[in-house]
């Protein structure tokens, strides 16, 4: 019953992927897939939702989701690019009927790529303004403020602003208008978008100039420029807790970050939040897992991975609140505005709050340096990814171009620089906020629903956990599968439903958009939501036959579905054949003790001889 392994085939040698490429390291894709994982949103979006939705209480909620939801997902579609080395187009050879999923993630990124870029692009900016004796946004005396700028810092004026900022005349830090009135020189509304700003394309141009000699060559390439961009964030981020923590009234802001309210915890939408922040910072359905995880080598430990990285993330978020409330605390002790009136979630945080706070310290312009080049990393390593997934999927759908895999990352980048363009005009910010509050914010979810439905229901639990051990040498868990049939698409069902009771209209600065506005955001939405159905009617109009036998070879996994390479598609037939999927447990509540001892009794051989080779984890 056993079934030898080539010589090498964990090593290298014959699991080499000539055609496609490899990571040229384990730690180019733990990185590559770290950079991905932890962006911009861990800091701008995680400690205001802690603090807003119970303190220290959301943990619970939080990593319950990370567990029920967050893992499962990540650690499904590593599995199935690594296994397949396909991309988010390809891979749905298991059951085509589902590709329309595969196309609707190249569209959600191909679109949020675009725009995204601008959004680390703001940082770029703010960076080089930094470099000067004195922050642009320390005061009230500059060209672009108006008579409603009010200096929250020194003497008895930051104790008339508390009382401004709670009247009904909406006072403006120098900061917010720093940001809006110089930087954006933004509109008065989405009807008005004005003229490009200049300062702001170029920015995106060095941006998108940066993304592509970073990523042109593939993930050769990728993988090494994250030894830098993914783990100095880190150093940063450790720097300005260091120097948070010991501000004046830091330990207030802490500990209205962390004060529990467990009251909220009874409270459905709550968990609806922390599902959401699990699902969106881990990045499911979007092709970016799947796709690195193609480039790994066939025997890598995915398992390890999967839980090593959803949870380096998690950490990662609970120790930016951190660094972001204890400098919030030094702004309240500051101005003697409360904290409830500073704390602020999303780009407000990172554009204006935080800023501000940055203006009051000592040396203002290294650690606004500082911060600023922190934001830029976290968000260029999830653009690679974002771009790349793109790249690979084409390639995979049209191989015979990939010896022009450079030309065609050049044409992509262009194509989605004119989105960028969109969102630098004057009345930019309003498309962007259009496109990142409709675009994905469905999609993604279906796309994940398919995910689990393609893979673990129709391709069938019994062979897609049999491939998983077959690959990774080593049974999976009950846990894994329990999650992956019933707990996961449940949960991800959920969400979708939160998603769309919870909705409300996108605005901006507390102006509601137009209803054309509106539409054109749910139009954008659309687009890849129609991909899922509009592929599979077309596919079923193409294929000929019933109805039913229509259904059934549409479903059905194609003659090319499995590993890549031959030696070790040649292993997984002979696997098969001995290990057929009514020998494996044809559900999650299916394992009782005689299937137990049947699948031990056929499998223990495979398992002796994985327990004696050294650790897969050591190589991709």
């Amino acid at each position: 019953m056993t079934v030898k392994l080539p010589r090498g085939c964990c090593s290298g040698g014959q699991d080499e992927n000539t055609e496609r490429g490899n990571w040229g390291g384990k730690w180019d894709y733990m990185l590559s897939l770290a950079g991905y994982a932890i962006g911009i949103g861990n800091v701008w979006r995680f400690p205001y939702l802690c603090y807003r939705n119970g303190g220290g209480a959301f943990l619970i909620p939080y990593f319950t989701m990370l567990f029920l939801c967050g893992i499962p997902l990540f650690l499904m579609e590593t599995c199935i690019g690594q296994f397949s080395s396909s991309g988010c187009l390809t891979v749905f050879k298991i059951s085509r009927i589902f590709k329309g999923a595969g196309f609707a993630s190249c569209l959600v990124t191909f679109v949020v790529s675009g725009y995204y870029n601008v959004i680390i692009t703001y940082p770029v900016y703010y960076m080089f303004l930094s470099f000067t004796p004195n922050l642009p946004w320390m005061d009230c005396n500059n060209t672009w403020n108006t008579p409603l700028c009010e200096n929250l810092r020194g003497g008895d004026t930051n104790r008339s602003a508390v009382s401004n900022l709670t009247s009904d005349t909406i006072r403006r830090t120098p900061t917010d208008e720093f940001f809006h009135n110089y930087m954006l020189q933004i509109t008065d509304s989405v009807e008005d978008q004005g003229t490009v700003v200049w300062q702001l394309a170029l920015c995106s141009c060095l941006c998108w100039l940066v993304v592509y000699f970073c990523i042109f060559r593939g993930v050769k390439l990728v993988g090494k420029v994250v030894y830098f961009t993914a783990t100095f964030p880190f150093i940063m981020l450790f720097v300005l807790f260091v120097r948070g923590v010991t501000l004046p009234g830091a330990a207030d802001g802490i500990k209205f970050y962390l004060t529990p309210d467990f009251n909220r915890l009874t409270e459905f939408k709550v968990w609806a939040d922390a599902a959401v922040q699990i699902f969106y910072s881990l990045g499911p359905g979007w092709g970016g897992l799947i796709m690195m995880s193609s480039f790994n080598r066939f025997r890598n430990n995915v398992k390890f991975d999967a839980i090593v990285v959803p949870t380096l993330n998690c950490f990662t978020s609970f120790f930016a609140g951190f660094v972001v409330f204890s400098v919030l605390g030094f702004m309240s002790h500051q101005t003697g505005v409360p904290i409830e009136k500073v704390a602020t979630g999303g780009p407000s945080l990172a554009f204006v709050t935080y800023p501000e706070a940055l203006a009051m310290l000592p040396a203002a312009p290294f650690w606004a340096v500082l911060f600023f080049f922190m934001l830029f990393l976290l968000g260029i390593d999830s653009e690679f990814v974002q771009i790349e997934t793109v790249v690979s999927s084409l390639l995979d759908e049209f191989p015979q171009h990939r010896h022009r895999k450079p030309l065609i990352t050049l044409v992509l980048c262009m194509l989605m620089s004119l989105i960028s363009l969109a969102c630098v005009t004057q009345g930019g910010m309003y498309v962007l906020q259009i496109l990142d509050w409709y675009c994905a914010s469905m999609s993604v979810i279906l796309v994940c629903i398919c995910e689990c439905i393609a893979f673990a229901w129709i391709y069938g639990p019994g062979k897609f956990v049999r491939d998983v051990e077959f690959m990774a040498q080593r049974p999976i868990g009950t846990w894994w599968r329990l999650c992956w049939n019933f707990i996961t698409p449940i949960v991800l069902i959920l969400i979708f439903i939160t998603t769309l009771v919870f909705n409300t209209p996108v605005n901006y600065r507390d102006v509601e958009f137009p209803a054309w506005a509106q539409g054109v955001g749910w139009l954008s939405a659309l687009a890849s939501l129609l991909m899922m159905p509009g592929y599979a009617v077309y596919l079923l109009a193409v294929t000929p036959g019933t109805l039913a036998e229509r259904l059934k070879i549409c479903s059905q996994p194609t003659d090319d579905w499995g590993p890549a390479l031959d030696a070790h598609r040649t292993e997984w037939e002979e696997y098969k054949a001995k290990h057929p999927p009514h020998l494996l447990p044809p559900g999650p509540l299916c394992d009782n003790r005689l299937v137990n001892r049947l699948r031990r009794r056929t499998n223990r051989a495979e398992y002796n001889m994985a327990a004696q080779q050294p650790p897969a984890s050591n190589n991709i």
